[in-house]
């Protein structure tokens, strides 16, 4: 096997490209900000809603009652 000069600089590079993020200068990408939750009544009116679209789409079968 024969000893690849380049292939060898390619390597240390992309080591120190990765490896090197972790060091105490590094650059900081900040967090991303929070997201702002749904108030709990709207969730519930979404429920809701998707709820009776369902039963809309898809009925329940009706029950029947045998007597005796």
């Amino acid at each position: 096997m024969t000893f690849d000069p380049i292939a060898a600089d390619l390597a240390v590079r992309a080591a120190r490209a990765t490896a090197g993020s972790a060091r105490p200068d590094a650059p900081v990408v900040p967090d991303r900000p929070a997201r702002t939750r749904p108030t709990r009544a709207a969730r519930s009116r979404v429920a809701a809603r998707l709820h009776g679209f369902a039963r809309w789409v898809e009925p329940a079968p009706r029950r029947t009652y045998l007597h005796g």
